[in-house]
């Protein structure tokens, strides 16, 4: 997989609905081209304490950001039938699933993969399988985890050397 786009949310709250932030990382030909990071006003819009001290964003943040519909009907063009990438597809897939289907949006049907699962398969001997852990074996040091676009470009720099 040469060209593909490296995502990541992160979440005000525990519904999968109430992302707060996206980073989306372009890969062409197994090189980032473009980058590109938004702040979203979450459904339902609250946030809790022990997530704001996880990734930085409080309500203030994103009190007047696009909600998801308004920015994914933005980006929608420049992603195209490019496959997505996740570290933990599980959890990205499930935010994304859920949100589209909360705003009416039609369904995602370009692929999905995880650099997770592909990690595990591929370098099973490592400490762990986390994403800062992963990204320092193939020579990144994420300085920024839990910052969506940092956790993105981890996630593009692994995906481009397991796939």
């Amino acid at each position: 997989m040469d060209s593909f786009i490296a995502i990541d949310f992160e979440t005000s709250n525990y519904k999968r609905t109430s992302i707060c932030s996206v980073g989306m990382v372009f890969v062409e030909n197994k090189k980032i081209v473009d980058k590109h990071y938004a702040l979203i006003k979450p459904k339902p819009n609250f946030y809790i304490p022990e997530f704001v001290d996880i990734h930085g964003i409080n309500y203030w943040d994103t009190l007047n950001k696009d909600t998801f519909d308004v920015f994914w009907k933005s980006i929608l063009p420049r992603i195209g039938n490019l496959p997505f990438v996740a570290h933990n597809r599980s959890f990205d897939f499930s935010c994304l699933k859920a949100v589209i289907e909360a705003y009416n949006l039609p369904p995602f049907e370009n692929d999905f993969h995880c650099s997770l699962i592909q990690s595990r398969k591929l370098v099973p001997k490592l400490e762990n399988h986390k994403l800062p852990t992963v990204a320092k074996h193939f020579g990144y040091h994420l300085e920024n985890h839990h910052n969506a676009i940092a956790d993105a470009e981890a996630c593009a720099i692994i995906s481009i050397n397991l796939f």
